[in-house]
């Protein structure tokens, strides 16, 4: 503001100050482009909200359902900690929601050995753990919402390709990560699995990454990936 504003007592310094702001966030187009911008974020809004209700009121009827369901055909393992049910597709996910489960079909407990078994089970419950489903939920809002945006088109195929990836790592934490690429490939190749499940998504990559990690990178290298993360998110207000 002029140099002169803050000698002229307080009521022209704020004077100033609002002079100020309206000429540097002046909208172009005028109070009418204003409404227009305004009425855009309202009605995006107001779908957000009526998507997000009607997505979450969906996935909450399933994770009520589907373990009922699953213990009505199936019946608890406790030494398993998951509801066993007969089938002949060899199987593995869980179910979020008020009575968070894991569910195993008969097959895949003939099918695995004792360690991949293991392996599975400690997938499955670190989804649970992580609360992988609301993610999900984020990611699949959003492509709903703003399907024309590349970001959002792709997110919830991305978040779930993430998500496995953090369950594979926490399930093999403790353990060799042998037994867990085994028992992708042996449930990858039974079929098509349900979302959340240990083999949804990417099974190749997944298990290419599982046998051959990555090596960690050295701290010289976390420092500058810090810096330049420093300076990108910095330049803006420094050239200003």
């Amino acid at each position: 503001m002029h140099a002169t504003a803050p000698g002229g007592g307080l009521s022209q310094l704020i004077g100033a100050c609002v002079l100020r702001l309206r000429d540097a966030y002046a909208t172009p187009g005028g109070a009418t482009a204003a409404g227009l911008g305004l009425t855009l974020a309202a009605a995006v809004l107001a779908r957000t909200a009526l998507t997000a209700v009607t997505h979450l009121r969906g996935v909450r009827q399933h994770a009520v359902r589907h373990p009922q369901t699953a213990r009505l055909v199936g019946h608890a393992e406790p030494a398993l900690g998951a509801v066993l049910v007969d089938h002949g597709q060899p199987a593995a996910y869980c179910v979020a929601g008020p009575h968070p489960t894991v569910i195993l079909t008969t097959a895949a407990l003939q099918t695995l050995d004792p360690d991949q078994l293991d392996a599975v089970l400690a997938h499955e419950r670190a989804h649970l753990a992580s609360h992988d489903h609301r993610l999900l939920a984020i990611a699949k809002i959003g492509r709903q919402v703003l399907p024309f945006l590349p970001l959002m088109r792709d997110a919830d195929t991305q978040i779930t390709r993430l998500v496995e990836m953090h369950a594979d790592d926490a399930a093999t934490a403790d353990r060799d990560a042998g037994p867990l690429a085994t028992a992708l490939v042996v449930l990858a190749a039974a079929g098509p699995a349900p979302g959340l499940a240990a083999a949804a998504t990417d099974a190749v990559q997944r298990i290419q990454r599982l046998l051959r990690p990555a090596e960690p990178l050295s701290r010289v290298r976390r420092q500058l990936l810090r810096a330049g993360a420093a300076a990108l998110a910095l330049t803006p207000c420094c050239s200003r």
